[in-house]
């Protein structure tokens, strides 16, 4: 703290190991109130500098500089994210107040605009001041910002009536302006996924895209204050990365004649040190300068403990005996309860400090004599860094997969009474003189139908798997609906096994497990990621299910890389620790080798004995394997479907854990099911069984669906390039050079050879490895345990073989033509890298976006923005959902999806599970309550003006969107949060949308009531009551209230009867208002 009141200039720091650095930076920063440059040596560095700072300070006071392009300056491909960090950053240092600007080589190599040229694009509102909206659009408009229907991307603004959504490139959610008159009434931000506001503000500043502003272009260091203080890791280092860099843009531009521009966009090394020759310096490491004063520090990093907790208990004894403090910091609570609880499990009474922030690595000051150690470092856990931006990244890919999903002309649907057809857009049409809107059906020979607005629910986009064009049915052949009933008694056949087996299981008993020990609570807690809600929620359940006396059969769902593997082992050890074997059974000898290696690594702190049994070992091998077993002297057992077989006998089996059962043959099935009688069964699979589907299964299995990624994974860097050799050869290169291995995916065999040649020559030190489903299965499987052994580096293959296998070594991906995979091919493919704590990467190959079609551009824009494996990923994620349900229920039914559209065949399974619930298998579900419902479907006719108009909302999209979403809500909350979005994206709601979900609410009671149709025309309203004269439901109260509205109102109301159908007529019925309140005072006493 002297040197920064004396006049000297440089300032060496020695001594700063772990994050004590940026607690140093953060507080000289807080001393000096002056603004701080801190440039370190690589991105990665300056995020997690960024993170430990705001940590420590106001957010607002520190800010993350990066480069405005995705990789480095060389491809030239922008990213819209990188860009709102620029110009926030040259935003907070016009606002004139001291921050802190974390920066490194790459960006302070690219230049900024000067500081009047930002000053004069900048615009500025205020709430309360007169201004027309005409005015700000037209500023908005000579900046370059683009007007579109809905904003999601810097750079872009829309008008709706008195409505003016903007978004800035200085902040990562966009502005929602409201007016009235020429008067700005109210600002907010907003989110993007939601489009609904979020905080209030006062003033904000709009800032355009600064990278495309014409004028003078500066440094950074220029554009900042010469009071700034400069800190560095290496001044050299930084001096020489820039100079390079440059040379790099100097080549490629002479290659394409673009030289004159280069200066304007880039500075030079040499340049940069120039321009902070006047500026006080901070260097950590050997100064560039002469005359230098020098301060060190006694810190030593964080020791490593690979989540041993003998180690630690030692390590935290002798800091406490030799006087210091310890502090142990954290994000999350309950992993600070963990460490607590496993301290006094071990009976080690250890004192520290919990801190609810954590520092990216942890430190001891032997000065101070404090520790502060992170609990990620303890457990080695990946820690993740979150940048200002990753808000308008998420919202980005949630538009662009809500432009997939929604209907656009020509699309192919499905309503559920006609069968399949197109798509004709949305008409407005004419009912006794008034307007409505009407959904227009194209079937086969163009016979057309057209479907109200209240009876969207009835259609849904068709959806098969990927590329599978449907057949067009043609209306009133009976076809549809004979397909529909073949496959409802189809669908039965296959869900009355699996009942029967539930049934057969809930009357047996089984091993009654005991209570978790400390060694399961120490397991669990050494999970190197952090657990997530759906990883607590499956172990918790199977933990339930082995205390209990009943025999376990539940199935773990969840994509590859969720945890599904760990939550198996914390069973599988629970079992062990209960004096029981395990058994666990794979598909192939590349799985049974895997789940091995990770079973042993994950339990060697352990005392469980971990084999495996498969074609690779010899027949010594295997006998003496067998009987260790039979003694006992084996816990838990990896192999084929050899270790279910007669002739293997375990001592005392407790659980059989099943990894992907669908691929199993009948015999072995067959096995299985005598086996999951009295053995707790655990069944994994990588297929994702649809949400809609975990319902219809209930009661036939027990089902944990683990749907969220780990939350501190690396994100996959993933771009979008052309087939670009150097870009190809870069990637290979750097992926070997960390000594990794690289997938390099080409859908076509008749090329694959071609390909390797040219990779070949590439890269001529690379060892490929070429796998293609045509090959012999052995010569395959022995090509993929090659690769796993590290004897290639280069595995160029059709789609990844065996989807299940983990290889963490490979964390680069190649996908060649990319544009002709679909969304969830990606997402998989993608999801094969990134398994362990290194980066990882996935180039996507691609022709140019403009020669693609509009859902391949799309695609390839959502995976490329959506980096991280996500859970608001599932949107997306149907053609999984299809493969999952056939997976599940075989390829019968794959054939019936793919005729019936995925969301119609969802309907009849829920109807025939309903029915068998309550039909056939009723004894077994008595506990469960029953729904009184008289009537599945209720049908509404009427000619009263019900719509959003065109003018509250212009987009026909979005229209049809909110109809879609209006027709499928089920209770008042959620209306009622529908009316508030309404209001807050479209402005106040005008009478005819009112009414629409007054309509709505009519259409519950009447469900309620067992109405099946509604009739509001000319003033009256018509209720056509169910037609079965056997149903219950005219004994039931719901038909007892409506006798006794009508005995009250004998002049309004008259029951009556045509061609066997029963209705009740009411008369001066004008307004939707009006017939709600009439099915208000008709209510059934309980």
């Amino acid at each position: 703290m002297d040197w920064l009141q004396s006049p000297k200039q440089h300032l060496t720091v020695s001594g700063l190991l772990a994050s004590s650095k940026s607690v140093t930076l953060g507080t000289v920063f807080e001393a000096s109130q002056q603004s701080f440059l801190i440039i370190l040596n690589d991105a990665e560095t300056a995020g997690y500098c960024y993170h430990d700072l705001t940590q420590m300070l106001d957010k607002e006071q520190v800010v993350y500089f990066p480069s405005a392009y995705k990789n480095h300056h060389k491809h030239g491909t922008k990213d819209a994210a990188n860009e709102i960090l620029r110009a926030d950053t040259l935003s907070r240092l016009q606002s004139g107040k001291p921050c802190l600007v974390i920066t490194y080589p790459e960006a302070l190599a690219e230049k900024v605009v000067s500081a009047n040229t930002f000053n004069a694009s900048k615009i500025t509102i205020k709430t309360g001041e007169h201004i027309p909206s005409e005015k700000v659009i037209e500023q908005l408009e000579s900046l370059g910002f683009e007007y579109v229907d809905f904003v999601y991307e810097p750079g872009q603004f829309s008008i709706r009536g008195s409505i003016l959504d903007i978004f800035s490139f200085a902040n990562e959610l966009p502005y929602r302006v409201d007016f009235f008159g020429d008067e700005v009434e109210s600002i907010r931000t907003f989110d993007i996924e939601k489009q609904l506001s979020l905080n209030e503000q006062t003033q904000i500043t709009i800032v355009p895209d600064i990278e495309a502003l014409e004028g003078e272009t500066i440094s950074l260091v220029e554009f900042m204050s010469n009071k700034t203080f400069i800190c560095a890791d290496n001044l050299r280092f930084i001096r020489e990365r820039i100079n390079q860099i440059y040379d790099d843009a100097l080549v490629k531009a002479n290659e394409q004649t673009k030289t004159a521009t280069l200066t304007s966009r880039l500075l030079t090394g040499d340049t940069l040190l120039d321009q902070i020759e006047t500026n006080r310096t901070i260097e950590f490491g050997k100064s560039i300068y002469n005359q230098v004063e020098q301060v060190s520090f006694q810190i030593s990093a964080q020791p490593i403990f690979h989540k041993n907790f003998d180690l630690v208990t030692e390590q935290f004894t002798k800091y406490l005996t030799e006087g210091y403090t310890l502090y142990i910091s954290s994000d999350s609570k309950k992993q600070i309860d963990r460490i607590s609880s496993i301290f006094e499990e071990r009976g080690t009474n250890i004192p520290f400090t919990s801190i609810l922030k954590t520092l990216h690595e942890g430190f001891i000051d032997h000065d101070l004599r404090l520790c502060l150690f992170t609990d990620h470092q303890i457990f080695d856990r990946f820690h993740k860094f979150t940048l200002r931006s990753d808000m308008a990244r998420a919202g980005k890919v949630a538009m662009t997969l809500k432009e997939l999903n929604q209907f656009k002309v020509g699309d192919y649907v499905v309503h559920i009474d006609h069968g399949v057809g197109k798509f004709g857009g949305l008409l407005t049409t004419n009912i006794n003189g008034r307007t409505q809107e009407v959904i227009k059906l194209i079937f086969k020979d163009d016979d057309v139908i057209f479907v109200s607005i209240h009876a969207l629910h009835r259609i849904s986009k068709y959806k098969s798997k990927e590329g599978e064009e449907p057949r067009i049915n043609k209306l009133g052949t009976g076809a549809w609906e004979r397909l529909k009933e073949r496959t409802k008694s189809k669908v039965k056949d296959i869900a009355r096994d699996l009942i029967k087996l539930y049934s057969q299981r809930m009357a047996q008993k089984g091993f009654e497990y005991g209570p978790d020990c400390y060694l399961q609570q120490e397991l669990e807690a050494s999970f190197i990621y952090e657990d997530t809600p759906d990883q607590v929620k499956s172990t918790a359940d199977i933990k339930r299910d082995m205390e209990s006396e009943r025999p376990m059969d539940r199935l773990v769902c969840g994509d590859v890389g969720f945890g599904k593997t760990e939550v198996a082992i914390r069973a599988a050890f629970k079992a062990v620790t209960n004096g029981k074997q395990v058994a666990v059974l794979v598909p192939t000898t590349v799985l049974a080798l895997q789940h091995y290696k990770t079973f042993s690594e994950r339990l060697k702190q352990f005392p469980c004995t971990v084999e495996y049994i498969s074609r690779a070992k010899s027949t010594k091998q295997v006998k003496d394997i067998l009987q260790r077993l039979s003694k006992g002297e084996i816990d838990i057992l990896v192999g084929t479907h050899k270790i279910v077989g007669k002739d293997i006998k375990f001592k005392d089996l407790g659980l059989l854990i099943i990894d992907e059962e669908q691929k199993f043959g009948v015999a072995i099935k067959e096995r299985l099911k005598q086996l999951k009688v009295n053995v707790d069964t655990l069944t994994l699979t990588a297929t994702p069984i649809p949400r809609t589907l975990q319902f219809s299964l209930m009661g036939a299995r027990d089902l944990s669906i683990i749907n969220t990624p780990p939350p501190n994974r690396y994100p996959v860097f993933t771009e979008v390039i052309d087939f670009d050799e150097a870009i190809i050869k870069e990637a290979i290169n750097k992926e070997m050079e960390r000594n990794g291995q690289v997938f390099f995916i080409n859908n076509r065999v008749q090329n694959i050879y071609l390909l390797a040649e040219k990779l070949r020559k590439l890269v001529p030190e690379a060892r490929i490895a070429v796998a293609h489903g045509q090959m012999p299965p052995a010569q395959l499987e022995e090509t993929i345990m090659d690769f796993i052994n590290y004897d290639y580096d280069i595995l160029l293959a059709t789609t990844v073989v065996e989807s299940g296998i983990d290889m963490p070594n490979v964390n680069t991906i190649i996908v060649n033509k990319a544009n002709l995979f679909g969304l969830s091919d990606l997402h998989q493919l993608r999801g094969r890298v990134g398994r362990s704590n290194k980066k990882a990467y996935c180039y996507l190959i691609a022709p140019p976006m403009k020669e693609l079609t509009d859902d391949a551009r799309r695609r390839l824009q959502a995976i490329e923005t959506f980096a991280d494996l996500g859970s608001g990923f599932n949107i997306a994620m149907q053609d999984l959902d299809i493969r999952g349900a056939g997976n599940m229920l075989g390829a019968e039914q794959s054939g019936f999806i793919a005729d019936l559209g995925y969301e119609t065949y969802q309907k009849i399974l829920n109807e025939a599970m309903t029915e068998l619930r309550e039909e056939e298998f009723a004894e077994l579900f008595v506990d469960e309550p029953r729904k009184n419902t008289f009537v599945s479907e209720c049908q509404i006719e009427s000619d009263l003006n019900l719509m959003f108009p065109s003018d509250y909302i212009l987009n026909v999209s979005e229209r049809m969107t909110l109809y879609r979403e209006l027709d499928n809500l089920n209770d008042e909350k959620s209306l009622q949060d529908f009316e508030t979005r309404l209001i807050d994206r479209f402005g106040p709601i005008p009478s005819p949308a009112k009414d629409l979900m007054i309509v709505l609410r009519i259409r519950w009671r009447a469900l309620q009531l067992g109405i099946e149709r509604i009739v509001l025309k000319n003033g009256r309203m018509t209720l056509y009551l169910v037609g079965k004269d056997t149903s219950p439901y005219y004994q039931s109260s719901a038909f007892t209230a409506l006798l006794t509205y009508i005995g009250a109102h004998p002049h309004a109301c008259k029951l009556g009867e045509k061609d066997g159908k029963r209705f009740a007529t009411f008369s001066s019925v004008n307004y939707a208002s009006e017939a709600y309140a009439i099915f208000e005072d008709i209510t059934p006493q309980n």
